[in-house]
């Protein structure tokens, strides 16, 4: 379309305001001067374009007799005719004595006789070049002068605007000028409004072109490539239709057709179209993109393409068919090559993964201490698995589901007391055995507070501790998080936590155990256990009940061997302590927290059911201490709300007529603090548990100290305790080692360093210990290496050392009632471990000798060659 010549405004304006105004710029004959004054006559240009905008004219019409020359006067004035602000024509003013009434003015105005006439006027419109229509609009003195100037010339007498009227046209113009700023405005946001509504609408109209576009290329190369495979379908056909000699005789004639050149530049038209096709494919999957940006040869094309693909964009190259095909069978070989190695990939880690998977859960199965070889169980010969009731099935009544049926009776029977059942115990008992000769017969009374107790823990066993029984826990990682029992059940599932973990009970702890206990001059034993013993509750990934009857078998190999049993219920519901031989680590959830009261509860219930099982009979010579629960950390819980439990526990217990003596825990109070409480019951004993390496006062003493300390420190505390001036009153220590340093593996949890070389990092800055505790203050620098290695490899100092500190605390601990060592045996921790500290020589052969005493000096190790730091 061609552009339009640009346009004056100003001249559009003055022709716009005088029509005749082009014809009488050339000179004029006295016909048409005629023609103009009756025209004049009929009609006012002005007066008509007023009355087009429904204005009413009340100027008085003007005297038609005028003269020729006033009327060529009138016309030469017309174009400089005097406008208002808004570019209309100001009216002529009449002569005062011709003045006709003017119904718009005000009563006002027509008493002072002036000449104050209603000027009408409208917005004026906007053109392309963004000025208004009008020529410059003149100021309202301007134009009353210049109308005073029009009068006198037209022979009338001018008169002046007064100061009320100029004010109002003032406000009139001003409030119209504002109208047409809002008018304008509103007119270019319809503008903006239609021109982005267009360009919307002709994205969409795009987008809509393109999807439609891009379904016809599709089905046009859909009917293309099919129209092809009919084809090649067809030649294939005739090709397999045609014979040999007719294949042959169709050559030959197309050889006599054509010559040799002109076969040849057949082929290679052929091949030069098949190169064409391919390139005008490879178009049109950038077709869209190149029309957008305005390309549309081939060498933009190419360099489009290959700066989408970050390539140089140089001149495209040609290949040849057999290049090409060289180059496609390479991109399919690399393409497969690529596919191979990412399938390794992912293939690999996978399987790796599942792998360390399951050695973790059959590390975790060969490597604890309950997987020998199984049991040849031939007690289960002389029943049939059809005597157990459909019912009892698969259940803990089953025996034909129990991996060790050893000393068992695996006669089935249903029988409970206190909701436990008596399944796997013979009818029949004997009481008549004696430990040894400084113990009194099991079917004597003991003599507590004259007799000292002698006794060993058999911990690990019944509920896991991973410092002794490690190898439950070194197959996982650090972000496996198996830190305890229940982690570990949680870990390895229901199913295999039930298979490893009745292994381990039916071989870490067995008969020849207790055989071994009673030869090293013991005469107690303390069995730990958890509650799930006796029950689980929802959310427990514990195993059920499995370790019942295993309990009941050690109480039973204790007694055919003359050891009486301290019952300890070591963990409770929601853990009295946190720590992760209550069973759970973590928070404290007993008699704390949201579920404190609910498990509090829970406890006493399991209590009922063991007070009234165990307050049978053939239990009252055996069990003669009988454990409330096992380290409540009272200095982090209510005391008095423990206090206050305890006593139900001890009124409960009594109701279901249990005789033995109740042992409760200290709870890390001090014994000093515990006296005058509890004194209800006369049968009560205060455990403590006594360790130097758990107090970092107490793990930075040198040797010597440490040794002073046993004899000293802990002889007075437990007289101070056994005395009711001074103390609770009967007292004993239930857990105590030889251990001097905090090196064993997982001492201090599982993950967790040690004080000793200053690497325990808990994560709460309040609970971390991250400078080293050895005697040196880490010069020389403090090390665990000889702490753990063999005992075989430790020198004569520090047997020496080793033995007499135990010795020591033997003395100092039967100041009170006597002691239970923590622990018999242990997978690697010779500190830990009675029958490994006994077999390396540092621990007496018999419980009851005595090469040292804490009476005479104490020798100075460090001159004997003990270093104070490993």
């Amino acid at each position: 379309m061609p552009r339009q010549r640009s346009r004056d405004p100003d001249t559009d304006r003055e022709r716009d305001r005088d029509p005749d105004r082009e014809r009488r710029r050339r000179p004029r004959s006295e016909s048409e001067h005629q023609r103009e004054r009756e025209r004049d006559r009929d009609r006012d240009p002005a007066r008509e374009r007023r009355h087009s905008r429904g204005i009413v004219d009340h100027e008085p019409p003007q005297d038609r007799d005028q003269p020729r020359d006033r009327d060529r006067e009138r016309r030469k004035r017309r174009p400089h005719r005097a406008t208002d602000s808004q570019g209309e024509l100001l009216p002529r003013a009449a002569p005062p004595a011709r003045l006709s009434r003017n119904y718009n003015q005000s009563d006002s105005e027509r008493d002072s006789g002036s000449l104050r006439k209603k000027r009408y006027s409208t917005p004026a419109t906007s053109t392309p070049s963004g000025r208004t229509a009008s020529a410059a609009p003149l100021s309202l003195d301007a134009l009353a002068k210049l109308d005073k100037v029009n009068q006198k010339k037209a022979g009338r007498g001018g008169q002046d605007y007064d100061e009320e009227y100029l004010k109002e046209v003032r406000r009139k113009e001003e409030r119209l000028e504002k109208d047409r700023v809002k008018a304008e405005r509103e007119e270019k946001k319809r503008d903006r409004e239609r021109v982005k509504k267009m360009a919307g609408d002709a994205e969409a109209e795009n987008r809509r072109r393109a999807y439609e576009s891009d379904i016809l290329v599709e089905e046009e190369a859909r009917a293309r490539k099919e129209r092809r495979r009919e084809e090649r379908d067809g030649e294939k056909g005739k090709k397999r239709s045609q014979t040999d000699d007719e294949r042959e005789e169709r050559r030959r004639r197309h050889e006599a057709k054509y010559t040799p050149s002109e076969i040849k530049l057949k082929k290679e038209k052929r091949r030069e179209e098949k190169r064409h096709r391919t390139e005008q494919k490879k178009r049109r999957l950038v077709s869209g993109p190149l029309l957008e940006e305005g390309g549309n040869d081939e060498e933009y094309e190419y360099q489009y393409m290959m700066e989408k693909r970050g390539g140089p964009g140089s001149a495209p190259t040609e290949y040849s068919e057999e290049e090409l095909a060289r180059r496609k069978k390479i991109k399919r070989i690399i393409i497969g090559v690529i596919a191979v190695i990412l399938l390794l990939a992912i293939i690999i880690p996978v399987a790796i993964l599942i792998s360390k998977k399951n050695s973790s859960s059959d590390s975790a199965t060969t490597t604890s201490p309950g997987n020998s070889n199984k049991p040849s169980n031939g007690n289960l010969n002389g029943i049939s698995q059809s005597d157990i009731p459909d019912s009892a099935k698969g259940s803990i009544l089953d025996p034909f589901t129990w991996y060790d049926t050893t000393d068992f009776n695996v006669t089935y029977t249903a029988a409970a007391v206190g909701g436990l059942p008596l399944m796997g115990l013979n009818s029949t008992w004997d009481n008549d055995v004696q430990a040894n000769d400084k113990v009194p017969n099991l079917k004597d009374d003991f003599g507590y507070g004259k007799t000292p107790i002698r006794g060993v823990n058999v911990g690990g066993w019944l509920n896991l501790e991973p410092f002794i029984t490690p190898s439950f826990f070194e197959s996982f990682s650090t972000k496996d998080g198996v830190i305890d029992e229940w982690t570990y059940c949680t870990k390895m599932g229901a199913t295999k936590c039930k298979d490893n973990l009745e292994k381990h009970y039916a071989t870490f702890v067995n008969r020849q155990t207790f055989i071994d206990i009673r030869n090293a001059g013991f005469d107690h034993v303390r069995i730990p256990f958890g509650y799930w013993a006796v029950t689980t509750y929802d959310g427990d990934p514990y195993v059920s009940q499995i370790s019942w009857r295993y309990l009941l078998r050690g109480i039973e190999y204790a007694r055919q061997n003359g050891l009486r049993v301290n019952l300890d219920l070591h963990g409770a519901p929601g853990s009295q302590n946190g720590w992760n031989h209550s069973g759970r680590q973590g928070i404290i959830r007993w008699l704390n927290g949201t579920d404190g009261d609910m498990n509090a509860q829970r406890t006493l219930d399991i209590h009922h059911q063991l007070s009234q099982f165990f307050a049978q009979p053939r239990y009252k010579n055996i069990i003669t201490l009988y454990g409330i629960v096992n380290e409540p950390r009272m200095v982090d819980l209510n005391t008095a709300s423990v206090l206050s439990w305890t006593q139900k526990a001890i009124n409960q217990i009594r109701k279901d007529n249990i005789t033995a003596i109740l042992v409760f825990g200290d709870g890390f109070l001090g014994l000093d603090n515990w006296k005058g409480k509890l004194q209800t019951d006369d049968k009560l004993l205060l455990d403590v548990h006594q360790y130097v390496i758990f107090n970092t006062d107490q793990i930075s003493l040198p040797h010597t100290d440490k040794l002073d300390f046993a004899c000293k420190g802990w002889t007075q505390q437990s007289k101070r305790s056994m005395d009711k001036t001074t103390g609770f009153g009967p007292t004993m220590c239930g857990e105590w080692s030889q251990a001097d340093t905090d090196c064993t593996q997982y001492i201090n949890n599982v993950g967790i360093g040690t004080r000793w070389e200053g690497t325990m990092n808990t994560g709460n800055i309040s609970t971390s210990i991250l400078k080293p505790q050895c005697p040196t203050n880490n010069n020389p620098t403090c090390s665990c290496a000889g702490a753990n290695s063999d005992p075989g490899s430790y020198n004569d100092a520090y047997k020496k050392w080793l033995y007499q500190f135990a010795v020591a605390q033997m003395i100092s601990f039967e100041a009170g009632w006597g002691w239970f060592y923590w622990t018999w045996d242990t997978e690697k921790a010779a500190q830990w471990s009675w029958k490994k500290g006994m077999k390396a020589g540092i621990l007496p052969q018999k419980v009851w000798e005595r090469n040292f005493s804490c009476t005479g000096s104490l020798e100075d190790y460090g001159k004997l060659g003990l270093p104070e730091f490993y």
